[in-house]
């Protein structure tokens, strides 16, 4: 019996309803003021409200299973299981004085990221960093990985090695991952401090097998506050930078291997003067580029780098419990529905959207404070790298995907149209006839074929579907 397997590697779609990047918890303060979270589908979200033990102030990360159900969450001090209380071992992250100084969660900026462990379906890491003053600021001196086994504890997970270091300098605020091009392994990002430096770490099944460190040409950044974020296809990524010579900050936008985990063709794109950036995300197709000072949000367009002011501050104050604060700009997430999400640097109870990012101009649509939450959020946004990237085979690199052999000697003869981006497809197929043998002779319509079995994988090698095929 012929096995027919199909891999679904989606290269251009990121909207994946109840998968890992289906939630983001909203809420801080104190550990027993009300909460909530978005539950984000490909088309929407809903929100939620609750009481829950986890605080976020600024750092979040969070992780679900492919359906959608929350694994784990975490606010740079301690790590919460899929119950909301701490999962076992799974306090004292990022040990010293700055962790100790804010124990109900970090106020640093994506500096915590959750990734499915290379060739497993029990083990997660979680990337971490802390700070430390140097006299003038903050920087952070190493890199943290800390596992887990989600099948321990009755399910809801346990840490199994905790604070290892991975790489020890100097570093700047903000980790980025993106998949490498082989499907399996994963590239963890930071920036040196001071420097025009970019340190690429290569996660793979046996540990951290590869730390690259690049000079990309550009200013060097000191004490960035930044998102590193990439794009959805895994092709670019940007930061920022604060030029204190000549006051200009700007973006940085540099090309990506997903292969080689090399950068190159960077570029330095000015948008503002004597104001921090502190948001950052790519729209969906990656087009547009969406940063924000506190008073005003930009879009650079990646083809022409054009840079258009889309929104200006209009003054809001946040109603309700927290009524010091402006509903200015500060953190970005660009959501599992495609929409980009912008919270405040002060507590707030109100949320910005973006509804078309894709679109040039005030034609994306900046609502401002348009989400009432009813309950104060600071910053916080999930550090989600597109988990469901998968192979790209044009570089050179092979696909390593997990727990499935390639079959090569066939004539399956098979199709798939129009690309699955939308639910809606339809696959064809004729069978290797019976005295093929191997598979690999002709086959005509009208023929006998022999019988078959049609099976759907994930790119995280999971059988999602399985059918027999008739004669």
């Amino acid at each position: 019996m012929r096995r027919l397997l199909i891999f679904f590697l989606f290269a251009t779609t990121f909207a994946h309803g109840q998968g890992l990047n289906h939630q983001w918890l909203l809420g801080y303060w104190n550990l027993n003021d009300p909460k909530g979270r978005m539950l984000i589908d490909n088309n929407s979200y809903s929100l939620t409200t609750e009481n829950r033990k986890m605080p976020f102030w600024g750092t979040e990360a969070n992780i679900s299973d492919s359906n959608g159900n929350l694994l784990m969450s975490s606010n740079g001090i301690w790590i919460a299981n899929a119950s909301g209380d701490t999962m076992m071992n799974g306090s004292g992250l990022n040990p010293g004085s700055y962790a100790n100084s804010w124990p109900n969660g970090m106020v640093l900026t994506g500096n915590n990221v959750f990734l499915p462990f290379p060739d497993s379906s029990n083990l997660y890491s979680l990337f971490h960093h802390s700070f430390y003053f140097d006299g003038v600021s903050y920087v952070a001196h190493e890199i943290f990985a800390t596992t887990i086994d989600i099948t321990l504890d009755g399910g809801l997970g346990s840490v199994i090695s905790k604070n290892n270091i991975v790489v020890s300098d100097t570093f700047n605020q903000g980790i980025a991952a993106c998949r490498h091009a082989n499907g399996r392994d994963w590239w963890v990002v930071c920036q040196k401090q001071n420097s025009d430096i970019l340190v690429n770490l290569l996660a793979t099944p046996t540990g951290i097998d590869t730390t690259i460190y690049q000079s990309i040409s550009v200013p060097s950044a000191s004490y960035n506050v930044t998102q590193l974020t990439f794009s959805q296809d895994g092709k670019q990524i940007a930061y920022y930078l604060y030029n204190t010579s000549t006051l200009n900050e700007s973006v940085i936008i540099c090309d990506f291997d997903r292969c080689l985990g090399v950068f190159s063709n960077p570029k330095v794109i000015p948008v503002t003067l004597n104001s921090y950036l502190w948001g950052l995300a790519f729209s969906s197709s990656g087009k547009y580029v969406y940063t924000c000072s506190s008073n005003n949000v930009f879009q650079i367009d990646t083809d022409n780098l054009s840079v258009d002011t889309v929104a200006t501050y209009d003054g809001f104050i946040s109603p309700g419990q927290f009524v010091c604060c402006a509903t200015k700009f500060y953190n970005m997430y660009l959501a599992a529905n495609g929409k980009i999400y912008v919270t405040s640097g002060s507590g707030v109870q109100h949320v910005h959207e973006i509804n078309y990012p894709d679109s040039a101009g005030i034609a994306c649509d900046v609502q401002q404070h348009s989400i009432f939450l009813g309950y104060g959020q600071l910053r916080a946004v999930p550090n989600h790298p597109n988990y469901y990237l998968g192979c790209d085979t044009t570089s050179g690199c092979p696909c390593l995907t997990t727990g499935l052999e390639e079959i090569n000697n066939h004539d399956f003869k098979f199709s798939v149209a129009p690309n699955p981006n939308d639910g809606n497809f339809r696959i064809s197929y004729l069978l290797p006839h019976p005295s093929a043998g191997s598979g690999t002779g002709n086959t005509s319509a009208g023929s006998v074929s022999g019988k078959g079995t049609l099976e759907i994988y994930d790119v995280n090698g999971r059988r999602v579907y399985e059918m027999n095929l008739p004669q």
